[in-house]
Order: structure tokens, then C-alpha cells, then sequence
């Protein structure tokens, strides 16, 4: 059910990319676009036709509190990366995740422009197009297999000042999945990133023997009332450890 509704919704996203869409702006600076509520109209449909009981929480859907009473939430984001959408990059994708008690349970990211899907689910291991996927190993910092905000990369090493990172990532989500499959060595995210932008790639990090927490190494917790996070870090296990030790330092 999870990998037909997630491609479905990913195909219908492609079919629409690079056409003229009506777009405005929400919050104040988020775009969101006509494809952005046809792929969310989609995937609703098609998981809570089959999953009556479960919580909802989407980025393009008006938050129903009550998903806070169940066991088993729904957390999706139809187009994650819309400002690469819209500017008919392909580092974009679909993004969902069912959440069990706050901790993702089942995860699915499809970019569809690269045709890679990305599937994990919990204690059953990680995979691109079915192919198992494992986060690089190792704790060196090689910053150009780092991907995130670069004042905040490069307080890894502050007597650089020649730091050249990965290009950049549209999707968070998307970013952090190449890190479980290790191509990139480490991916952050600034404040402001929300549940949505993350419990699917948190899962398949995790699966891949990686992990993915605060600075402070605090695990993130799913469909609470507060769905913003700080900042994060994504990484194999020993880069994951040495980066949060190092900040844990820098603060103390």
C-alpha cells in the first residue's frame, strides 16, 4: 500500500513538473504550488481510505489535533523541495512515513526525476530500488561530502576557510537519504526543518546504520503537538558520534 500510493503520488508530481502551475506563498516564504495539493489530495485519499483510524499530518493539510490520541499517525510531505520543484531542478521528491508512538515506523522517499525510491522499515533495514543501502563508515571530515548550511558545517574546523561543501541538496529529505546511502558523508539541517521533512529520512538513516539526532545527540520525537525542530545531524554511527561530541565541546 505504502510503495503503490508513494510512486502513484510521485508519477502524478513528475506529470506536472515543468508545466505552468499556479503558485503563491504561505507563512511568508514557503512556496507551495497546485501540484503540491494535487499529490497531498492523492496520497490522502489513498491512505486513509485504507487507514480510517490512523492520525494525519501533512504540510499541505490543515493540522487535526486528534492525530495526537493515536498510536499510528501518517506524516507527509507531497513535494519536499518545492522551491527545486518550481525551478524544474530534479533534487525534489515525495516523502512519507507512518509514525508509531512518536518513532518512525515505515518509511518511503521517491524522486521521481531520478527514479530512485528509497524504502526502510523499522529493524528490517534500508534500500534504494531494492538494493540494501549502508551509511559511509568511518569519522573523518571530508567537507565536500558534507551537505547542509555552511556556517554551521564549518564550525567543524574553524581554522579553514577554504570549505567547499557538497552542492546543494533542495530537499532535505532527499538530503539526508544520500546519506544512507552513502554518498554523501554527513548532511545538516538548519532550524525551522518540521515533521514532515524528516521522519521518513530519519528512518531510512537509521536503518542504514546511521544516525540522525539534535547537536546534542537527542533522539527526534514524531507527531508531538510542536512539529519544528532544531538543528540536526545525519550521519554513519562514528561520524554521527564524533560530530555530536564536537559540539557537545564548542559549548560547554
Amino acid at each position: 500500500m505504502l510503495v503503490e500510493t508513494v510512486r502513484e503520488a510521485g508519477l502524478l508530481a513528475r506529470s506536472m513538473f515543468r508545466t505552468e502551475l499556479r503558485n503563491w506563498t504561505k507563512g511568508g516564504s514557503s512556496p507551495v504550488s497546485e501540484a503540491d495539493i494535487a499529490v497531498n489530495d492523492l496520497i490522502e485519499s489513498r491512505l486513509r481510505s485504507v487507514t480510517p483510524d490512523y492520525g494525519w499530518l501533512s504540510e499541505e493539510s490543515a493540522d487535526d489535533l486528534s492525530r495526537l490520541e493515536k498510536r499510528l499517525s501518517w506524516i507527509v510531505d507531497p513535494i519536499d523541495g518545492t522551491r527545486a520543484y518550481l525551478a524544474g531542478r530534479d533534487d525534489w521528491c515525495v516523502s512519507v512515513a507512518l509514525v508509531e508512538n512518536a518513532t518512525p515506523l515505515l518509511a518511503a522517499v521517491f524522486a521521481p526525476v531520478t527514479d530512485e525510491f528509497f524504502l526502510a522499515a523499522r529493524g528490517r533495514g534500508a534500500s534504494r530500488n531494492d538494493v540494501p543501502i549502508c551509511a559511509a563508515s568511518g569519522d573523518t571530515f571530508d567537507f565536500s561530502r558534507m551537505a547542509g548550511p555552511k556556517p554551521l558545517v564549518e564550525r567543524l574546523d574553524r581554522s579553514r576557510t577554504d570549505v567547499v561543501l557538497h552542492p546543494r541538496i533542495g530537499s532535505l529529505a532527499l538530503r539526508l537519504c544520500r546519506v544512507a546511502d552513502g554518498r554523501i558523508d554527513a548532511a545538516f539541517a538548519g532550524g525551522q526543518s518540521r515533521d514532515w521533512d524528516l521522519a521518513a529520512a530519519d528512518l531510512i538513516v537509521r536503518e542504514a546504520n546511521g544516525r540522525m539526532t539534535s547537536l546534542e545527540g537527542e533522539t527526534i520525537l514524531y507527531n508531538r503537538a510542536e512539529v519544528t525542530h532544531g538543528v540536526l545531524v545525519a550521519a554513519g554511527h562514528d561520524r554521527h558520534a564524533r560530530i555530536v561530541k564536537h559540539f557537545q565541546k564548542a559549548t560547554s
